[in-house]
């Protein structure tokens, strides 16, 4: 299973509570916080949902 490294780069203060939680359960909070997360199918569905706060990048 490969990995990638999430990085929050925009704010999600005025986002929807779904938008919110998504980017909790991602491990992320606040701006250039970054997380490695393993690239399966529960963890794609939620970058692809929030992909316009996010850069990804994969991990090395």
């Amino acid at each position: 299973m490969s990995k990638v490294i999430i990085k929050q780069v925009r704010s999600d203060i005025g986002r929807a509570p779904e938008v919110r939680r998504t980017i909790k359960a991602l491990g992320l909070g606040r701006i250039n916080k970054q997380r490695e997360v393993p690239l399966n199918a529960a963890t794609q569905g939620m970058i692809k949902k929030v992909e316009y706060l996010l850069e990804v990048r994969p991990a090395k």
